[in-house]
């Protein structure tokens, strides 16, 4: 693939992110005025569920149609693509459904049982309506990254968002949620209509691109397709799936878990789901909303690598690799810086809550690890690696738990903030170590690190003293914020140009590594 292409798929996918972004931070701020800090808390009980049911219903098929789909278009045929997602969507189809029969009948187990609140049983037999439209969009929105055409998935994705959030917006103006149980429904009536629009519209476009895919390769209804899909599907989709299984098993386990023992050490229910929902539902949705270039760079390395991968080009990895993380690098370290400065600001100005600006100072400072964490498991997840992704989230999950077990109920919501530093140094440690082994990186540790901590260092304290002497102003705080985070990004690329370590937005492609 050419670089523009990459560059303007990129873009895309950026836009569309910080779109969705946007709109999910001020949908969450509508809702937490709405159903206030407990509901936010039960509702992220309810998207535990949600996360795992939907795993059960995509069973990793979206990496495996990707890998797949990229594999037939440099080796292949029209014809063997279209064999693979034929067989993909017939996966894709069954699992969500089985998912969405399992789910539904097992919903009052679920609820009074593994998340300890009946409140949500209502909310998870709904949920599971929007189970097999999932399983079908995820193998269409494989074979659209695989195609180089992201616009497709990024429109899906807005107009889910917009479904969602204008059906919950008029539901609640037209039924008054007297129960945090009936705006769990609510919500969840959104999601359903809303991921059933995002499938019904990807379907309408692979009958579009179908056509063009044909035109594109004239002889291929002259070689046969290519045997064995179902088990090279499950091959990749296998390590991939079970890995989720138990992942978001073990996260769900882990979100009922947190408020229980949490409750344990306050001795209120009501105060504990309140500091998670503060936590889950407001403070990491807000470290993780400006992490939307990053994101899509990840998404479309895992054809571009899988592609290098098949061809041989270890050196082409490596520059991928190589600038990947310097790109994750330097820009989660400003917003890391941001986030630390502001913490206190941003949590009153948004969500009027100090436990939220506590969270994010703490949490802050961590942002670069779960960025870095985040991209090397989608690159590993490229270069076939998703076996040892799937060791290392199990091994996080397990410690979790026991840690949550032993410190949450002596020590409250501080001892989770401390299990959460634990966690994410461990697993972005080993997967960066992965990472670096089978690339054979040897990274340049000074433009990856050292110049851009002494930048960002530079740059917050010339943020610290100009919203020092903003205070003594009349301006609001608002706008002394705004003003303080402009002085620190503009210094801090300043620094970055001066030191010589700029971020290399220009993801090198098939091109020879250069040290």
């Amino acid at each position: 693939m050419k670089k523009t292409l990459f560059i303007k798929n990129t873009l895309v996918l950026t836009v569309t992110s910080l779109i969705l972004r946007t709109i999910g931070i001020v949908f969450r701020i509508y809702l937490s005025g709405t159903i206030g800090p407990e509901g936010m808390g039960l509702y992220q009980l309810v998207v535990s569920v949600y996360v795992l049911a939907s795993t059960f219903a995509v069973s990793g098929i979206t990496v495996a149609v990707t890998r797949l789909v990229a594999d037939e278009l440099v080796r292949g045929t029209a014809r063997s693509v279209r064999h693979v997602l034929r067989r993909s969507l017939l996966i894709g189809a069954l699992g969500g459904i089985g998912s969405a029969l399992l789910f539904f009948f097992g919903a009052e187990a679920i609820g009074s049982y593994a998340i300890g609140d009946v409140r949500a049983v209502s909310a998870l037999k709904m949920m599971a309506f929007s189970l097999p439209s999932m399983g079908i969009s995820a193998c269409l929105k494989g074979y659209f990254s695989a195609r180089r055409k992201v616009g497709y998935p990024a429109v899906a994705q807005l107009i889910e968002q917009v479904v969602r959030i204008a059906l919950i917006f008029c539901l609640f103006r037209h039924f008054s949620a007297e129960s945090l149980e009936k705006a769990c429904v609510i919500v969840m009536i959104g999601d359903t209509v809303a991921e059933w629009a995002s499938c019904l519209f990807v379907i309408a476009c692979y009958l579009r691109d179908r056509g063009t895919l044909k035109r594109e390769n004239p002889l291929s209804s002259a070689i046969p397709a290519r045997t064995s899909v179902t088990r090279q599907l499950l091959t990749i989709a296998a390590p991939i799936t079970a890995g989720r299984y138990l992942n978001s098993g073990l996260r769900t386990i882990e979100t009922a878990l947190v408020p229980a023992r949490i409750a344990r050490f306050c001795g209120s229910r009501e105060t504990a789901l309140a500091q998670f929902g503060a936590l889950k539902g407001m403070a990491l949705p807000l470290l993780f909303f400006p992490a939307s270039f990053l994101s899509a760079m990840s998404s479309l390395l895992i054809p571009e690598l899988s592609a290098a991968a098949v061809q041989g080009d270890r050196g082409g990895i490596r520059r991928m690799v190589d600038k990947s993380l310097r790109v994750t690098a330097t820009a989660s370290l400003l917003i890391a810086a941001i986030f630390t400065v502001f913490a206190e600001e941003i949590g009153l100005w948004l969500y009027n809550s100090r436990d939220v600006g506590v969270y994010l100072r703490v949490l802050a400072p961590l942002t670069p690890v779960m960025y870095a964490d985040s991209i090397a498991d989608g690159m590993l997840k490229g270069l076939n690696q998703q076996l040892r992704s799937l060791t290392y989230s199990v091994t996080d999950s397990a410690v979790r738990i026991v840690l949550i077990w032993l410190i949450v109920s002596r020590q409250g919501m501080g001892g989770f903030l401390f299990i959460m530093v634990i966690s994410n140094l461990l697993t972005s440690y080993l997967n960066l170590h992965r990472l670096m082994t089978v690339t054979d990186l040897k990274p340049r540790w000074s433009a990856l690190i050292v110049k851009p901590l002494m930048a960002v260092a530079g740059a917050s304290a010339a943020a610290i003293l100009a919203t020092t002497l903003l205070k003594t102003s009349s301006l609001s705080p608002v706008v002394s914020v705004i003003i303080g985070a402009t002085i620190l990004c503009v210094v801090y690329g300043l620094l970055l140009h001066l030191l010589g370590c700029a971020i290399p937005l220009d993801i090198p492609l098939k091109k020879g590594y250069d040290r």
